[in-house]
Formats: structure tokens, C-alpha cells, sequence
């Protein structure tokens, strides 16, 4: 499994979805649609997303070597 971390590519808002695609190994389209089909239900989601994009870590930009 890959790293959690927000990746710098393909974000849509905060890059939340994108990560939890990449580190289960599915598309981000996917994990968007089970995220917006999750806030349908009671609970916390919205929350949770807002917290994931303050606590993970953004992915490191490449270094280019002069």
C-alpha cells in the first residue's frame, strides 16, 4: 500500500479522496462517489474530510537539480 499522503495531482478540494484512492489502490472518481454518497447518511463524513485535509501531509514537490 502506498503512502498517505495528498498527492500534488489530481486534486479536486483538498486532495482527500485522491489519497485514500491511491493508498486502497482505486480510482479517485470512485472514492468521491462513495464519499458524496456517504454525507447522504447521518455521521460525521464532512467533518472527518475537513480533518484528513489538516492532518495528512501534502506530498513533496519533485526537486529539480540545477
Amino acid at each position: 500500500m502506498a503512502a498517505l499522503v495528498r498527492p500534488r495531482d489530481g486534486r479536486m478540494i483538498g486532495g482527500v479522496c485522491a489519497a485514500l484512492a491511491q493508498r486502497f489502490g482505486t480510482s479517485a472518481t470512485t472514492m468521491r462517489v462513495i464519499f458524496v454518497l456517504s454525507c447522504l447518511l447521518p455521521g460525521p463524513q464532512f467533518l472527518i474530510y475537513l480533518a484528513l485535509w489538516v492532518l495528512l501531509p501534502s506530498e513533496k514537490a519533485a526537486s529539480t537539480a540545477w
